[in-house]
């Protein structure tokens, strides 16, 4: 028997149960669409992160006041584990690896505009922070370094900021609006940019440093400094030419602990993306036990066909059909089925990922790996579980075959 009529024969058997195949055949569409839709959803959500994580900026690093250390205890936060400007400053002017340095303080502030009133975070930072944090801007300007030398009473709004207060961005911009009841003039209003760790960037008003210290809070102190490095592969050398600046500046006795942090967002990122590829991982092995299940099911009813069809085996074998032959036909079947299913539930998969990005509004990234990997699954999961029942059609007496009844 040839090839080619021994993979007509085993379609013809298929199409004879059309039912039963498709049954057979729907334990691996749902399998194969479990696992496309799993691996979208784990992939967009690192995709997702990822992305968050590049637009803060991943040649960022972070400074913040630390506890400082006694035999091994951290101790409660005192003026020496507090930052003030003398820090930007020394930063600024001591280190060659830093292209910009930017400090911050905030608090949260009562906020009127018109009749309406809402409590928001107040960040007092330098001209340069929407730049070296990936910012842009929806309507306005940002304010100047004159205006923050000069102490100005100016801000720029985030971009949730109109909208808590039901106002077009646009219209805002050379209105007032009174933060702890000064009233500061509103030069700009910034893009959405999202949530940045626990707090949402969205929802801030940026004013003049100079202004928050002298006018809004009436202190010194800093609560962390941003500092953008020249080149990325110099971070390294950029932590420790902070440290060593820092250390010198808070008069750190050597041996004796800092009293800062330095928090690189690349380990984050790093860190996350480590997170969600193991929940990506985690969601494909849920799904693909149901792929299992699928292959299951077509032995099972492939060990039935070759029961309902011993006479037909036996008749073949008399005619001439070889153990290969009918070990073949049977193997066929199986593969089909898988394939068949493999194919309607990548395309069931794929739509359900696009039809939950669309309607649900989630973040679904299909990898074409993973299409290709559901492909081969489904294609072993048909010889692997296929092999046994066509074996044992193949290895059935060609004269008790035809006497079966």
């Amino acid at each position: 028997m040839l090839f080619g009529e021994t993979v007509m024969v085993a379609l013809q058997a298929i199409r004879a149960n059309k039912l039963r195949s498709v049954l057979t055949a729907l334990g691996i569409v749902i399998g194969v669409a479990a696992v496309i839709t799993m691996v979208a959803l784990g992939s967009g959500a690192q995709k997702s992160i990822q992305d968050r994580i590049q637009a803060l900026g991943t040649n960022l690093l972070s400074i913040f006041p630390g506890r400082s250390f006694m035999r091994g205890v951290a101790v409660a936060f005192d003026t020496r584990s507090s930052m003030t400007m003398d820090d930007a400053t020394a930063l600024a002017q001591g280190t060659t690896t830093l292209r910009a340095v930017v400090p911050e303080m905030s608090r949260n502030l009562q906020v009127g505009y018109g009749n309406q009133n809402n409590n928001v975070r107040i960040l007092g930072t330098s001209a340069n922070y929407a730049e070296v944090n990936n910012f842009t801007l929806l309507a306005g300007k940002m304010f100047t370094p004159g205006q923050d030398e000069g102490r100005q009473r100016v801000a720029v709004l985030g971009a949730s900021i109109p909208t808590m207060f039901n106002v077009n961005p646009a219209a805002m911009i050379g209105q007032q609006i009174q933060i702890r009841g000064i009233p500061f003039e509103i030069v700009g209003v910034l893009n959405a940019k999202g949530t940045g760790g626990f707090d949402n960037q969205d929802e801030r008003i940026l004013i003049p440093l100079q202004t928050a210290r002298y006018r809004a809070f009436g202190t010194d102190r800093i609560g962390s400094i941003t500092v953008q490095v020249a080149h990325p592969d110099s971070i390294n050398i950029a932590m420790l030419e902070i440290e060593r600046v820092l250390r010198r500046t808070h008069q750190i006795r050597p041996g004796a602990d800092n009293d800062f942090q330095i928090r690189n967002r690349m380990e984050f990122l790093a860190t996350f993306e480590e997170t969600t590829k193991t929940f990506t991982f985690l969601l494909a092995g849920i799904a693909a036990v149901s792929l299992l299940v699928g292959g299951i099911g077509i032995m099972n009813i492939m060990l039935v066909s070759v029961t309902e069809r011993t006479r037909e085996i036996g008749t073949r074998k008399a005619l001439g059909a070889t153990r290969k032959n009918i070990m073949l036909q049977f193997l066929v079947e199986a593969v089909t089925l898988c394939m068949l299913g493999g194919t309607i539930g990548i395309l069931t998969g794929v739509g359900t990922a696009v039809a939950m990005a669309k309607l649900a509004g989630w973040n679904t990234f299909i990898s074409p790996v993973s299409v290709v990997v559901a492909v081969g699954f489904s294609a072993g999961v048909g010889v692997f579980f296929g092999l046994w029942p066509a074996r044992r059609a193949a290895s059935l007496d060609p004269i008790d075959a035809l006497r079966y009844e």
